[in-house]
């Protein structure tokens, strides 16, 4: 690199004098692309395709990432869909995918269980316009966390996002561990979440989305809580690698990585209908046959960070409710031995912006 910039000083010298800001932009501009090439060639990909799972009807940030140019080379690889997030990574650990992303608390109960994987960059959360509420109808008696003793509450799976924070309402709200174990909890289909509340076969549904807006828009529900009321905008969950792929795979692991981070921040400063007709785009062009009506319900990325970098914060809040709950023991797991922000575009230290 050396030897390029001495060769340019010809052309550095056309730059001085009565240069316009436009020309010096130009110039560095050129410098700045010729320096990532010789990065590229310098640091080949140990592979270029990268396996995933999707998600019917939404766009993933990695999908993201490879339309809006932040992957190439690498190409995506799409398997099938993913039914949830435990699902997901733990298609990660047997190795049949290279990417998955899931709750911390999934992730954590994974990593406990020896399964390795490394959290890489935080994918999903909630804040004033992304979030997940518990609803119950107009009429219902429930007013209180003591009154869901004995009920009945929907959520999408077991042991993910929706459990951790029911339960952490019932704790917050005074009570016992055998007073919350009276509360019930039904997996039901996202989708069929409203109506299983309206037929009264559960007396609380977990809603997010464009099905919470469209459910309240038809009205006769209210909500009960919502899972900002305890935890404010937060960072919910992870995108994981194996260990063996990072270490077998590190300039593409940096690849992938990276690239999603930026997709992230794109998709964190950019307007929302530009995000919205983009993941439009997307779910048109890739012709899976599915209904894209949601992403018009589209707001923002929940994510707390620029770019997902992740915190020991929003992984140990997880963790001391693991411990408190008696399921790891205290220590057993450290935050920072969960995740690795090495891989992120915005990683700590790292002054880059996306280009």
């Amino acid at each position: 690199m050396t030897n390029l910039l001495r060769s340019m000083r010809p052309i550095v010298a056309l730059f001085t004098g009565e240069a316009t800001g436009t020309a010096w932009r130009a110039f560095w501009s050129f410098i700045v692309a010729v320096c990532l090439i010789g990065q590229a060639v310098a640091e080949p990909l140990e592979k270029t395709e990268i396996r995933y799972q999707g998600w019917a009807g939404q766009v993933t940030f990695t999908e993201l990432a490879e339309d809006l140019g932040y992957l190439a080379p690498l190409k995506l690889k799409w398997v099938g869909n993913t039914i949830s997030g435990p699902q997901d990574i733990q298609t990660v650990v047997t190795g049949d995918i290279d990417v998955g992303g899931a709750f911390y608390g999934a992730i954590l109960k994974l990593i406990a269980a020896k399964a390795p994987i490394k959290a890489v960059v935080g994918y999903y959360g909630s804040d004033a316009n992304t979030y997940y509420g518990y609803y119950v109808k107009d009429d219902s008696p429930i007013k209180t966390a003591r009154d869901l003793i004995g009920k009945k509450v929907a959520v999408n799976t077991l042991g993910a996002h929706l459990e951790f924070v029911l339960r952490e309402y019932l704790a917050r709200n005074g009570l016992s561990a055998a007073e919350a174990k009276q509360v019930t909890l039904v997996a039901i289909p996202p989708v069929s979440g409203e109506q299983t509340l309206r037929q009264g076969q559960v007396e609380v549904s977990a809603l997010s989305g464009v099905l919470r807006d469209k459910a309240l828009d038809r009205g006769g529900i209210r909500s009960l809580f919502n899972d900002t009321d305890l935890f404010g905008q937060f960072t919910g969950g992870a995108y994981v690698l194996r260990e063996k792929f990072i270490k077998d795979n590190p300039n593409a692991s940096r690849k992938l990585t990276e690239g999603i981070s930026r997709a992230i921040q794109w998709a964190q400063t950019t307007p929302p209908e530009e995000v919205r007709a983009k993941f439009d785009k997307i779910i048109a062009e890739r012709k899976r046959n599915e209904d894209p009506s949601s992403i018009k319900y589209w707001k923002s990325t929940g994510v707390a960070a620029k770019g997902g970098v992740i915190t020991d914060a929003e992984i140990q809040v997880w963790i001391d409710w693991l411990e408190k709950d008696g399921l790891f023991k205290p220590g057993q797991i450290k935050a920072r031995d969960v995740y690795t922000n090495e891989f992120n575009f915005y990683r700590p230290g790292k002054t880059a912006e996306a280009r």
